[in-house]
């Protein structure tokens, strides 16, 4: 490795969560985790010794990520691992697909953890004044993939002990700028989804939760390993608790909330922002 690479796959060691959660031997599924959030939650959950199953429909960025855990591996005396498995989950055929190829790890070991992660991210991608089939693509993969992999995964999930779900939504659920259309009913529905599957699976004594990231700087956490942005002062220092967020911030919530420390949480709506959501602004 470069002087330079080396420098930068230690940053993200350093920025991983410092949480000592045991996920050892436990199955996880990540869905969009080759890049950005994503990326640290495979990352972190398979430092914690967990088996990830990592789906994704960028193949070289999932080829980064494992080749980053091996990386890691040493540092974090970890027995997990980081299984990539390719599909669009705009398709609800692949997304049975990439099921079906997880299908020997999950009936050896059962489903502990599912991680609905995977988005159209770009909040101006589909809005009023556009076109509807762009708030049709948005919503396929932003509400109805979680839907469908909460769903098919769900007999899986049922048989294993402490099992949970967590989808990733966002403060955008809650405010809006204009031309968000889209991206912001995805997250308002991933929202409500939340409560309905933690009452619909609660016999089952599957948890669900969600996560609203805030403002995450997750630019380094691309493929490429580019080089982290360097935010103003003003940046920081507007978000109550004196910083822009990182993708540990929300691997670490989702560390806690899959564990058995969060045993009597479900349905819940976990937002990690730094505070702005509860911050007024009048200019």
């Amino acid at each position: 490795m470069s002087d330079d690479l080396t420098v930068r796959v230690n940053m993200l060691m350093e920025e991983m969560p410092s949480s000592k959660y045991d996920y050892k031997g436990k199955t996880v599924v990540v869905t969009g985790g080759a890049q950005g959030i994503g990326r640290c939650l495979s990352l972190s959950f398979a430092a914690s010794g967990a088996h990830v199953i990592m789906i994704d429909n960028n193949v070289d960025a999932m080829r980064e990520v494992v080749w980053l855990f091996d990386q890691m591996k040493l540092r974090y005396s970890s027995d997990g691992s980081v299984r990539p498995i390719q599909a669009d989950l705009a398709s609800r055929v692949e997304i049975e697909q990439a099921i079906e190829a997880g299908r020997p790890l999950l009936e050896e070991k059962g489903l502990y953890l599912l991680i609905n992660n995977a988005a159209i991210a770009d909040a101006h991608s589909a809005h009023l004044l556009g076109d509807p089939e762009a708030f049709d693509s948005v919503l396929a993969v932003n509400l109805r993939a979680p839907y469908l992999m909460s769903s098919l995964l769900e007999p899986w999930l049922s048989r294993t002990e402490g099992s949970s779900i967590i989808n990733i939504a966002s403060t955008r659920a809650f405010m809006s700028e204009p031309q968000s259309e889209g991206y912001g009913s995805s997250k308002g529905g991933i929202v409500a989804l939340t409560h309905a599957m933690a009452a619909t699976l609660a016999d089952s004594r599957v948890r669900v939760n969600c996560v609203s990231p805030g403002w995450i700087a997750t630019e380094h956490w691309q493929q490429g390993l580019p080089e982290a942005v360097e935010f103003s002062e003003e940046d920081h220092r507007q978000h109550p608790a004196g910083r822009v967020g990182k993708p540990a911030d929300i691997a670490a919530a989702c560390l806690f909330l899959g564990s058995e420390d969060a045993g009597f949480i479900t349905g819940v709506n976990l937002t990690v922002d730094g505070g702005m959501t509860h911050k007024m602004i009048y200019k």
